[in-house]
């Protein structure tokens, strides 16, 4: 695409139904991203996709209003599923679906591990039209005969290298093989490791690609920045001091083990600092209540392992830290993608002992990108 049409895009060019455009005005969307602007096209021919865009850059917005504008509204049947890997992700694309159909004729159902089974069956009775879920409930409820896919005629796997990478690959599979043959699929994903090319060798037919370059991904507008802190002991009077120096509205914080988030929590908590914690074995209700906290304001610091890295978008939020840096190189810019959403200016700050300073430096090779000492007017880069 030329970028020097880029302040020229319009939805009003994406020959959308007159109901759902009003629903993305109405939801805020004012131009089209880059992604949705190759994406939405696409997908409506009914062509198999695969579609890789950094975080932050509305891959969400692009399969939800492809999924609407191709939805037959007329049919009360289940006729789209979209695979998300996490409770989180899947809460959030039921919110942004139906925000955009609110001027639409359209059912969509949660289904996902943790909730209550009888009332998921009782629900998937009424075959709601647009399925979001994560893929373990999903086979769980094929396999029952509680969701029937005959008349699926699009699935999307959103964070598709995520969703193959967490341990779901044999139920991808397996739902894959559920669904009719002609059924559209389209795979939307930040990274392409190997697994998601073997998915879509085995069961895409012919898909039309955007993709960008790996050195692309780096997000624009993240400042990124390092202290060395010798030894891992250091780390929590470090983030003490970090926090006296520093006032912002919103902060992530990443450790990568459950164990050490808990250490930590406790720590902050004991000094009276504001925090929440997200990690992967506290409920679905748990976790929801946990986010709605954040995005609301009324949690300031939130503690997470990677279960977070992907796709959630809080508004305000202007810092990440990495109190520890990923085990894979891949989740960096998952991570510091929360910071600096669709065009938003944000922080990153890496918490680094001597051990790590050459795996950040493989970090910035990999990204080609610039990780800087953290200088002393942090304060100046956060006050926007």
């Amino acid at each position: 695409m030329d970028e020097s049409n880029k302040t020229k895009l319009s939805f009003d060019d994406l020959s959308l139904k007159d109901h759902l455009l009003r629903g993305v005005y109405s939801y805020g969307f004012e131009n089209p991203s880059k992604i949705q602007h190759l994406a939405i096209p696409k997908i409506a021919t009914g062509k198999d996709l695969i579609a890789q865009a950094q975080s932050g850059t509305g891959k969400t917005g692009a399969f939800t209003i492809s999924v609407l504008q191709n939805l037959k509204e007329e049919q009360k049947n289940t006729q789209v599923l979209i695979l998300s890997p996490t409770h989180e992700l899947v809460h959030q694309i039921n919110e942004v679906i139906t925000s955009l159909s609110n001027y639409m004729d359209v059912s969509i159902m949660e289904v996902i591990g943790g909730t209550n089974v009888y009332e998921c069956k009782k629900q998937l009775e009424k075959c709601p039209q647009i399925i979001v879920g994560t893929p373990g409930r999903v086979l769980d409820m094929i396999q029952k005969k509680c969701l029937f896919t005959d008349r699926i005629h699009t699935i999307i796997f959103d964070e598709a290298d995520e969703i193959l990478s967490y341990g779901f690959k044999e139920s991808i599979y397996q739902i894959v093989q559920q669904i009719p043959e002609n059924t559209q699929i389209c795979l939307f994903s930040a990274t392409m490791p190997e697994d998601v090319i073997e998915l879509s060798d085995r069961f895409m037919n012919n898909p039309d690609k955007i993709l960008i370059k790996k050195e692309a991904l780096t997000l624009e507008g993240i400042t990124q920045f390092y202290i060395n802190i010798k030894i891992n002991e250091w780390k929590f009077d470090v983030l003490k001091d970090l926090y006296d120096t520093i006032n912002v509205s919103q902060c992530i914080i990443y450790i990568n083990s459950k164990n050490k988030l808990m250490d930590l929590y406790q720590n902050l908590t004991k000094e009276n600092f504001p925090v929440s914690y997200i990690h992967g074995e506290l409920s679905s209700q748990e976790r929801k209540d946990v986010m709605e906290n954040f995005r609301s304001g009324h949690s300031r610091i939130l503690l997470s392992t990677d279960l977070l890295s992907r796709g959630i978008d809080v508004q305000q939020l202007s810092l990440v830290i990495n109190f520890d840096l990923p085990k894979s190189k891949e989740t960096y810019i998952h991570r510091i993608g929360r910071s600096g959403r669709y065009g938003r200016k944000g922080v990153s700050i890496n918490l680094v002992t001597d051990r790590d300073i050459s795996y950040m430096k493989d970090i910035e090779t990999f990204y080609e990108t610039k990780i800087e000492e953290m200088p002393h007017n942090i304060a100046d880069f956060l006050s926007v």
